[in-house]
């Protein structure tokens, strides 16, 4: 396995819960 490939989807997953929480609740920010 790619461990760059794995950190970058890792990565890119968390970034997409991170905004997708940040729509659902806006009153974190």
């Amino acid at each position: 396995m790619n461990s760059m490939y794995l950190i970058g989807g890792l990565v890119a997953i968390g970034l997409l819960v991170y905004l997708l929480y940040a729509l659902l609740k806006p009153e974190k920010f």
